[in-house]
């Protein structure tokens, strides 16, 4: 079931680009302004920083999803 969910939402966020020759001309302008060189080092830092994104919403909404083990007693 997520691998569907993300492949839908995958598709839903590339459709405000329109059509395929939409997204080749933006790759071919990213290509022109940074370079053959410096693609695959932005493409690597780009998916680091969707990892990292990606473990810190994990790791928060398991926090707030985990029960309390301990509770602190309150102190009346």
């Amino acid at each position: 079931m997520i691998g569907a969910n993300r492949t839908s939402h995958g598709a839903a966020m590339l459709a405000f680009l329109g059509s395929p020759q939409d997204i080749f001309v933006i790759l071919v302008l990213v290509l022109l302004l940074f370079g053959a060189k410096k693609l695959p080092e932005m493409a690597r830092s780009l998916g680091q920083g969707i990892r990292e994104f990606r473990k810190s919403t994990h790791e928060i909404t398991r926090d707030l999803d985990e029960p309390e083990s301990n509770p602190t007693p309150k102190s009346s």
